[in-house]
């Protein structure tokens, strides 16, 4: 609860200071466009937080988007309708998460070479994919996808016709995506293995637990949200390159889930931390460029912060030990 209390006391802060910093920082239009990207970078957090919360990592999350994004770009592109072509999307989602999930269970690799190499193999198949793809290029080859892109970009990102973000429909997502995560997590036995896991998984083996099984789970459930950023990231941006195309979000998603109080040991964490951590950056990259500073800063703000939220988790778990 303390940490909870310090992100969001953290958060009105920055707000506050965002809002006083510029007239133009309070309009509803920059509010819309700030809580569209916290939900953007919300569900990447979320699979994050998860995997964070078994005792693992993973470090492909921003090839995962960019490589997804390109897919679905493509598949529209060769004549795949645009609701079929999500699932398509989904799916490589999920068979990714499995293949991490598998060769940290089965193989039993430490999950930060896998995930680092998957972070490069991914980068390296969305640039053999296609090298930039664009919604623009996909309405002349198929005219017909017209009415259902723009149904997709209506619901997912919360623009109207004329192109206008009127609506955070991904923050609303990531609203829904928590609330699902939450229930899962705090109301179900599944929820209940994987604090365990992270906690101590010799111990939770012994329980009876089916520690690999839950691992992989995990694994999948994060590259699948990876995934559904990347749907969202060319249907808000139109025009995406397999080069930088969810390029740093693995940092960014676990930066997000140290602030919201996921210990990097494991056993941690809470799915309304989850969202308030998430919502921090966003708020810090506006103010930056309202400020009129240059956006050089956020990469040393990520790391400091990383480091700051290592270094309150070890004085807390030292603090907890002495106590007892």
């Amino acid at each position: 609860m303390t940490r909870i209390l310090g992100v969001l006391g953290l958060l009105v802060a920055l707000y506050a200071v965002l809002l006083e910093s510029n007239p133009a920082a309070g309009s509803l239009r920059n509010l819309i466009y700030v809580g569209n990207n916290q939900g953007r970078y919300g569900l990447v957090t979320l699979g994050a937080a998860l995997v964070i919360i078994v005792g693992g990592i993973d470090l492909s999350i921003g090839s995962v988007v960019g490589c997804a994004a390109v897919l679905f770009g493509v598949l529209m592109k060769q004549g795949v309708h645009p609701v079929a072509a999500v699932g398509w999307v989904l799916l490589f989602g999920v068979c990714v998460g499995l293949v991490n999930g598998l060769l940290v269970t089965r193989v039993r690799l430490q999950p930060f070479l896998v995930t680092l190499c998957g972070m490069f193999v991914f980068r390296g198949a969305a640039r053999m994919i296609g090298g930039a793809v664009d919604t623009p290029s996909v309405l002349e080859a198929h005219p017909e996808y017209a009415g259902a892109l723009d149904a997709l970009t209506a619901v997912l990102i919360g623009k109207n016709e004329k192109g206008v973000l009127v609506f955070p429909a991904m923050f609303a997502l990531l609203l829904l995506a928590a609330a699902a995560v939450g229930f899962f997590l705090h109301r179900t036995a599944y929820g209940r293995y994987w604090y365990a896991i992270g906690h101590n998984e010799l111990a939770a083996k012994y329980a009876g637990v089916n520690v690999n099984r839950q691992r992989t789970a995990v694994y999948v459930t994060c590259s699948a949200l990876a995934a559904l950023g990347g749907v969202l990231l060319l249907l808000n941006d139109s025009t995406i390159s397999s080069d930088t195309a969810g390029a740093g979000l693995e940092l960014y998603a676990i930066l997000g889930a140290v602030l919201g109080g996921c210990s990097l040991r494991g056993g941690e964490g809470t799915a309304v931390g989850m969202v308030l951590g998430a919502m921090v950056l966003p708020v810090l990259e506006t103010l930056v460029s309202f400020r009129g500073l240059k956006n050089d800063v956020i990469p040393a703000v990520i790391g400091l912060t990383l480091l700051l939220g290592t270094v309150t988790d070890e004085l807390i778990r030292r603090r907890s030990r002495v106590s007892r």
